[in-house]
């Protein structure tokens, strides 16, 4: 999110570029061919309802509100949300309480999505990502921002919903691309993530566990400026299993 608590959007008039992290290239570019108008419109969606900025059954923001947040025409956002309706991620109703409003069985229609493929593209892009980010900053970040990323692990310790530690670990991964690299990392991030939350199942809670011990490790490694250790301990996320 912006600092308006917006997704977007890139072009915000009078907003300074933020500097990428040394070897990270273009923000915006993605894998493969990149992100249509479309998916980005689908991709940030599943993010705020991973986020809980809404859930099954709420209404969204009209689709002029989520083109000035994502940046893009409101032709397209209303091109993807009619797509998304079809494929039963939303329901459209009219009248005057109408509007476009999240399917209530949004959990049941997103395993459709899935897509081992891609998903893995995705994933070994934000670990390069993750990888460069900490490699750049070991030893830079300000003290207050671990601070809030340690307070998300600890909540992540105590949390015993399985949709509450998801929240948190995207919430965590959001906060660390913030922390590393800026703005325009986190809006990466956010690509990335939101992308993933429709093209890979859940992981199980004790999957989410054991990432939090690595979360763990690489804030004490980043608080040492340790750059080593710090980036095996995103690596070894990426492949985190429960003890």
């Amino acid at each position: 999110m912006n600092p308006a608590g917006k997704f977007g959007p890139y072009n915000q008039p009078g907003a300074a570029r933020p500097t990428p992290a040394a070897g990270l290239g273009d923000a915006r570019v993605l894998p493969g061919r990149g992100q249509t108008g479309s998916e980005l419109v689908r991709s940030r969606i599943a993010l705020k309802v991973r986020l809980k900025s809404v859930s099954a059954g709420d209404r969204l923001p009209d689709a002029g509100v989520l083109a000035e947040e994502l940046g893009i025409s409101e032709i397209t956002v209303r091109r993807a949300l009619e797509g998304m309706c079809q494929d039963g991620l939303l329901d459209r109703r009219r009248g005057r309480a109408g509007g476009t409003f999240v399917a209530p069985g949004w959990d049941t229609v997103v395993p459709l999505m899935h897509d081992a493929d891609e998903a893995a593209s995705l994933d070994a892009f934000h670990l390069l990502l993750e990888c460069g980010l900490v490699a750049h900053g070991a030893g830079e970040v300000p003290a207050d921002q671990l601070e809030g990323l340690l307070a998300l692990v600890d909540e992540m310790d105590l949390a015993d919903d399985p949709a509450r530690l998801l929240e948190l670990e995207t919430r965590f991964h959001l906060d660390l691309a913030q922390a590393l690299g800026g703005p325009g990392i986190r809006e990466l991030a956010a690509d990335l993530l939101g992308r993933l939350c429709l093209l890979l199942p859940n992981p199980t809670p004790a999957v989410v566990r054991a990432r939090n011990r690595c979360h763990a490790e690489l804030l004490t490694e980043l608080g040492r400026g340790a750059m080593d250790p710090a980036v095996r301990a995103v690596k070894a996320h990426q492949h985190a299993r429960p003890s």
